[in-house]
């Protein structure tokens, strides 16, 4: 059985402020996040406050999986992530074990999705400032595939573009799932939310159906 999370927990979706970046790759911990927003704002039982709205980060409180808990959007831009990841964890007694960091990941094609705990951040600078502020790799990442560029020069560019229109259904539909995981970690714990979120594949025509568990819905 999974260890029971010792303090309130907190997801984290790492993404860069401001309209000329919302569409971009290295937002899709953003896109998580407001999926989560969009549903508790339409569901008085996820019990929606806002803590924090302007600032080094946007905080959310919500009842998610039937566990209170906080979500957030740091308004820093990435490679600064970790200063306000920190002050949350700080001001709110967030304990490492408790955290979830939602970020976009070179190494996964679009539409796979892995939830994993401590490791390397891959050259990933929101991950970076999150280690260097916190001084530990031990916390949860989901980690969103956006596949890679043909040539590794191009990363920094590739990173900041907007999603390809081809890709955009795939990339709902990993949200969708990606969103059912974290309410199955809180529900039923990491354990069955690993083997949910990483053995998710995508629709094989239009007609059908993802492969992930959604018994963790929303809520």
């Amino acid at each position: 059985m999974d260890a029971p999370m010792r303090t309130v927990p907190l997801i984290v979706g790492l993404g860069n402020p401001g309209p000329e970046y919302a569409a971009t790759r290295h937002n899709i911990g953003f896109f998580v996040v407001d999926e989560i927003l969009a549903a508790a704002r339409e569901r008085k039982s996820m019990r929606l406050t806002t803590i924090q709205a302007e600032g080094d980060y946007q905080l959310y409180s919500l009842t998610l999986g039937g566990v209170s808990c906080l979500v957030a959007k740091p308004m820093t831009f990435m490679n600064l992530s970790g200063r306000a990841v920190a002050r949350i964890c700080g001001r709110h007694d967030v304990d490492l074990a408790d955290l979830v960091v939602v970020h976009d990941e070179l190494d996964l094609p679009v539409g796979r999705m892995k939830l994993k705990k401590g490791g390397g951040s891959n050259g990933h600078r929101g991950v970076d400032s999150i280690v260097e502020h916190l001084r530990s790799e031990e916390f949860l990442r989901l980690r969103l595939g956006i596949g890679r560029p043909e040539y590794s020069s191009d990363v920094a560019r590739y990173v900041l573009e907007n999603f390809a229109p081809q890709d955009l259904d795939a990339i709902r539909a990993v949200c969708a799932a990606a969103c059912k995981g974290l309410t199955l970690m809180l529900r039923r714990g990491q354990g069955e939310a690993t083997q949910a979120i990483n053995s998710f594949r995508l629709p094989a025509s239009p007609a059908g159906e993802a492969t992930v568990d959604t018994s963790g819905t929303m809520g």
